[in-house]
């Protein structure tokens, strides 16, 4: 049988792209994807206890772009979860990101909304030119937040401190001036009120879609008859390793469940300055699940393991820039995605850049 596109990962890139083809271009798809399920790292179960958890950490839906809520709409409602997240610092929960109520908790002030402006402008480093995600904190809260809230976590988390990563790695934190305690601002926000792989199952329910499970991709893919690629996975595997392994930080989740109906005040409570965890994540607060018993999960970033996050730093660029000239030469390999492209992407983000490459497919 021959395929009209072979698509490698069943994550949100892989699954968007299949979906579009199969329904708008009515052209047959086979997805092949290497782990036992679909949904990428957004992938959700009920654990032993019947608690629904996220295996790869939390995944909350937040956007600005109406065509992507629209679009994932089609195949889920939503549960209207807005995230709030606080942070463990000197034995005090406080908001993160930075707002009024985080500044008067550790400061033991009563500022106003202004009065927390006039602060930081009173305390924020002057930065010429910023060069790094050090820069991008102090030239906003100076240098006693920084140290709080930035320095640690950002060493747990990438195993270097932020002068060593590129900025935007901590540009996309906001600070706040009021009370808003949400830790995205986005007009859509919410998870799929019956998890993220039933999302992905009705997506991927079409006549015109194969998908193949537990399978490399390199080792069908000589047995595959197929016109063109889209490519999900990392871009370094690709091209077996030609330039060196790209780095990536990885993660190990603990999980635990306690026999109580809560363990912590929110969903997530970040851990910047104590233990070897960067955070702790509550999944009923979330999913808005009702349960006796509550399933927690504490995060460690690890240097070896699956690839989470692409390495935010200069050298690591130029390494993945001589595969992407390399890609750029493909004309029947599209590549899109987190690992694909070594970027950084939020999930509404990965859905648009599909949707964007269906477009440039369609009209192709």
């Amino acid at each position: 049988m021959r395929y009209n596109f072979l698509v490698v990962g069943a994550g949100f890139s892989g699954t968007v792209i299949a979906e579009r083809i199969a329904t708008q271009l009515d052209k047959r798809v086979l997805l092949v994807e290497k782990r036992d399920h679909i949904g990428g790292n957004a992938y959700d179960y009920y654990d032993e206890h019947g608690i629904l958890v996220h295996k790869y950490g939390p995944h909350i839906f937040h956007t600005n772009y109406y065509e992507v809520w629209r679009y994932l709409s089609q195949f889920t409602e939503w549960n209207g979860y807005v995230h709030r997240v606080l942070a463990y610092v000197d034995g005090k929960k406080v908001p993160i990101p930075i707002n009024r109520v985080t500044v008067n908790t550790l400061l033991g002030k009563n500022l106003s909304e202004t009065q927390v402006k006039e602060y930081f402008d009173s305390v924020k480093v002057q930065v010429n030119a910023v060069r790094n995600a050090r820069d991008v904190v102090v030239s906003q809260v100076g240098e006693y937040f920084y140290e709080k809230f930035y320095k640690n976590y950002t060493y747990k988390q990438w195993g270097v401190y932020p002068e060593e990563l590129r900025p935007e790695v901590t540009r996309r934190i906001p600070v706040r001036f009021n009370d808003d305690d949400r830790y995205f601002s986005d007009k859509y926000q919410g998870l799929p009120k019956n998890g993220y792989t039933e999302l992905f199952k009705r997506m991927l329910k079409h006549k015109n879609i194969e998908l193949l499970l537990n399978t490399d991709y390199k080792e069908v893919v000589e047995d595959i008859s197929f016109d063109k690629m889209i490519y999900t996975g990392p871009i370094d595997y690709f091209f077996d390793y030609q330039f060196g392994k790209l780095p990536y930080r990885s993660l190990s989740f603990q999980f635990e469940t306690h026999d109580i109906e809560y363990f912590q005040e929110v969903a997530v409570v970040n851990y910047p300055n104590d233990f070897e965890f960067t955070r702790i994540t509550e999944f009923k607060h979330m999913t808005l699940q009702r349960h006796p018993k509550t399933t927690i999960a504490k995060e460690y970033p690890l240097v070896d393991g699956e690839p989470y996050y692409p390495m935010p730093a200069e050298d690591a660029l130029e390494v993945y820039k001589k595969y992407q000239k390399k890609a750029e030469k493909l004309d029947s390999v599209y590549f899109i995605g987190r690992l694909a492209e070594y970027r950084y992407y939020n999930m509404d983000q990965v859905v648009k850049r599909a949707l964007d490459l269906f477009r440039t497919l369609a009209k192709a």
